[in-house]
């Protein structure tokens, strides 16, 4: 059977979307008959094993801390996950070693294939220098900035096969001048098989948390300051000069919690404005079940024009209405009137027209809700879209494509 290592930054049981999708592709390649296996580098801070099964996937550790000054740190994370690779390769021998951003576990991945004589995948999420932009970690065009691009730059140079999640990234490369046919694109999508018939709304929660009956504009996820929560905030006093019942509901928490809430308690809409705290993951549904609209407010910048998000995918999933900016993104998820509505981004009162606008369109719901479940499992389902592997895992090993992937010589 042949073997695939995934090698990450960090993974379950740690929840986050990076480590979500990392599960539905490691399921998805489970299911195309692969034999796969994670490991993450010294940045997976939650305590376990050295090796550790979680949701009927195993992942193995690399120990250690990292240690030094900026830039000789980041070294030595690649030479330890590089060393942990090797280590590991000499019990349980990987066909394929495929890794996920950030550029160090790409480093790390081409410096143990080179020493295994293996190829390497190397597939890109975000770019991690934009990224540290959007969560005001890092500023646009500095040293810092520069050098993490030209990490990423390296990591496309020297793996032998490179995905992307969405065209923006895709493009981005090519127009630093990297072939396009070694760039692929693998999107963001969700496992159909765990969402199953939406989840009634409870009353008693609705009734706890004092949002009426609606209608309810809701969000899940983390108070990132791209995510763009001040603007939605912002659009509630207006949203309510036409919907005086509205409410909305924020669930999750993040840097900008502290922000948000002083927003909040000093707005007009203050008694229409409540925050959950961050609940917990086998709680979501619930939370979903309130919203008659999911909103995904994000600010345009680089980082949200070039990378397509995972929740509005997973709200259509489970038949939510979406309304979200109008970010490359985004426009890359959502046909605007068909499965969902975008709106003008960094525009408080676009947005506020544009939730009422799809809130006086109720009788159209269900169409919406309909058309956005059929363009996700037609495009977004991870049991079709993993096939997009096969090509290339098959090429990288020499073999012909005769619709699965056979056992390793």
């Amino acid at each position: 059977m042949t073997r695939i290592l995934h090698v990450l930054d960090h993974s379950l049981p740690i929840h986050s979307g990076y480590t979500f999708r990392t599960r539905a592709i490691l399921r998805a390649q489970q299911g195309m008959g692969l034999e796969v296996r994670g490991i993450t580098g010294q940045r997976h801070v939650a305590d376990g094993p050295v090796r550790e099964d979680v949701d009927g996937l195993t992942f193995h550790r690399t120990v250690g801390v990292p240690s030094g000054p900026a830039g000789l740190r980041e070294w030595r994370e690649i030479a330890a996950l590089a060393d942990a690779i090797t280590a590991l390769a000499a019990d349980w021998r990987p066909d394929i070693l495929h890794a996920h951003s950030p550029a160090l576990d790409g480093l790390a991945a081409i410096r143990a294939g080179k020493r295994l004589g293996i190829p390497v995948v190397y597939e890109i999420r975000a770019f991690w220098e934009d990224a540290a932009v959007g969560n005001l970690s890092g500023t646009e065009g500095s040293l810092k900035y520069h050098l993490t691009r030209q990490l990423e730059n390296l990591a496309v140079r020297g793996a032998d096969a490179v995905f992307t999640i969405c065209e923006g990234l895709r493009a981005d490369l090519v127009a630093r001048g990297f072939a396009g046919e070694k760039i692929n694109i693998m999107p963001n999508g969700v496992d159909l098989t765990t969402f199953g018939e939406p989840a009634a709304r409870d009353d008693a929660l609705a009734e706890e948390l004092g949002v009426g009956e609606g209608p309810v504009i809701g969000f899940i996820g983390s108070f990132y300051d791209y995510e763009g929560l001040d603007d939605l905030i912002a659009a509630m006093p207006l949203l309510l000069d036409r919907h005086p019942g509205a409410h909305l509901l924020l669930v999750g928490g993040g840097p900008m919690e502290d922000a948000l809430l002083a927003q909040a308690a000093a707005s007009p809409a203050a008694a229409h404005i409540h925050f959950t705290g961050r609940v917990p993951h086998n709680e979501v549904e619930r939370y979903y079940a309130l919203a008659d609209i999911m909103a995904y407010p994000r600010k345009k910048s680089r980082l949200t024009d070039l990378v397509t998000p995972l929740k509005p995918l997973e709200a259509n999933a489970q038949m939510q209405l979406v309304a979200a900016s109008d970010v490359g993104g985004h426009r890359e998820l959502i046909r605007d009137g068909e499965t969902g509505v975008l709106f003008a981004p960094d525009d408080p009162a676009a947005c506020a027209a544009a939730l009422a606008d799809l809130v006086d369109r109720r009788e159209e719901w269900d169409a919406i809700r309909h058309a956005a479940r059929v363009h996700v499992r037609e495009h977004h389902d991870w049991a079709t879209n993993a096939q997009r592997y096969r090509a290339v895992y098959l090429r990288l090993l020499g073999r012909a494509d005769d619709g699965r992937v056979p056992a390793a010589a």
